[in-house]
């Protein structure tokens, strides 16, 4: 097939829910994937952060290729073991919670938002988020996410949820009353532009939760896995929270989320109060826990704290370079280029050079490449982008000399 004749069938039978590149990509390996013309790209935005370790991770394969012939999905009526084990490596490399396992982010957070409902009795069901975040797609994650534009058009939203200034403690404290069970929050919030929650914000937080009662509920669904530098971001912070949510490079690339909760409130959800039929079968099990050795085998979390210093550095000569360039912000290989300009028309010009990145908030470029990047990679994807910068008219900003 070409191009047109995939595109054409996206048209005649596919809901057009995405705004989609006209790329058809169909293989990868590491950090390259191929359209299916041919073309190769260097992948600086895997999937939303789903393929953490890369496109297609050996580690990730064998353990899929092995599972598929002995077991893909039990009922959860069952015990599997595969699910115990992963559910006990999450607890011991976080902050010795059990785990509740669902499909995606959205659901995870889903999850969260019903424990924090019951968790808070009678009377007791608000749940305080911040403004620019992102919780997921669902009628309850949509009234959590702190941004109108998702929300357009499906009134009327779940009650029960307030907007706080990200980084504002003092909205968030006079946004509590009576009525709060929770605060919900991205340790760093991806779709709203790479911003990062300052260390005092994080620990008045967590004073607040613990004087008025509240579960502090960090969504790392992006930020988990390594991302940061750390295995999980709250680490950075040395604040534990009540309730922390997982997915994305959870897989590996395939579908699994998780909600980790504080072992001794565990119980709050009881037998039939929730669950989810695909939720923690033995196949995406089985691929987190390779994520988990792979990870540990070949020392990632070095890697990302090692290149991450390198990429800043990189990023920076372009900044004094291009004017452009507004700020650099971000943690590990979580980072936002701030355009002063939209950035779609710089994203796009990359991807014509065989370059993927992602663009968000209309002038923020995002990089999130694997954490299995090196300096090669680095070098190649900024040189790409500096042809891309040096390709745009200058009539519209000024080029510092």
């Amino acid at each position: 097939m070409k191009t047109k004749e995939v595109t054409d069938l996206y048209g005649k039978y596919v809901v057009p829910t995405y705004t989609q590149s006209p790329l058809v990509l169909v293989r990868g390996k590491g950090l390259m994937v191929w359209d299916i013309e041919g073309k190769q790209y260097l992948d600086f935005f895997p999937g939303w952060a789903v393929s953490g370790l890369g496109h297609c991770h050996p580690m990730v394969v064998n353990a899929v290729k092995d599972q598929c012939k002995r077991m893909i999905h039990i009922s959860n009526n069952y015990y599997n073991h595969l699910q115990a084990k992963l559910a006990g490596v999450i607890s011991k490399s976080s902050f010795g919670g059990k785990v509740f396992f669902c499909n995606s982010g959205a659901e995870a957070n889903e999850a969260a938002i019903k424990f924090a409902r019951i968790y808070g009795g009678s009377g007791r069901f608000e749940i305080i988020t911040m403004k620019n975040s992102f919780h997921g797609r669902t009628l309850a994650t949509v009234a959590a996410t702190g941004q109108d534009k998702i929300k357009k058009g499906f009134d009327p939203l779940p009650e029960g949820f307030k907007h706080a200034p990200f980084n504002d403690f003092e909205a968030v404290k006079n946004a509590v009353t009576d009525k709060t069970t929770a605060i919900m929050l991205e340790p760093i919030q991806g779709e709203g532009g790479i911003n990062i929650a300052s260390k005092d914000y994080m620990f008045s937080l967590k004073q607040l939760c613990n004087e008025k009662n509240l579960l502090l509920i960090f969504d790392e669904v992006q930020t988990g896995m390594g991302r940061t530098g750390e295995m999980f971001c709250y680490q950075h912070y040395g604040v534990i929270p009540d309730i922390m949510t997982l997915a994305k490079s959870l897989g590996g690339g395939v579908p699994i989320g998780a909600m980790a909760v504080r072992a001794d409130i565990a119980h709050t959800l009881k037998a039939g109060s929730h669950a989810s039929t695909f939720g923690g079968s033995p196949l995406v099990c089985r691929a987190a826990l390779a994520v988990f050795k792979a990870i540990e085998k070949d020392r990632l979390l070095n890697n990302v704290n090692l290149i991450s210093k390198y990429l800043f550095d990189r990023l920076d000569n372009l900044r004094e370079k291009y004017g452009i360039i507004k700020e650099i912000r971000g943690l590990g290989l979580m980072i936002g280029v701030e355009l002063r300009e939209e950035c779609k028309p710089l994203a796009e010009e990359c991807v014509k050079r065989g370059l993927l990145i992602n663009c968000t908030q209309g002038n923020v470029l995002r990089l999130m490449p694997p954490l299995i990047v090196s300096k090669k990679h680095v070098d190649k994807a900024l040189s790409i982008l500096d042809k891309a910068l040096e390709f745009l008219p200058k009539t519209s900003y000024k080029q510092e000399q």
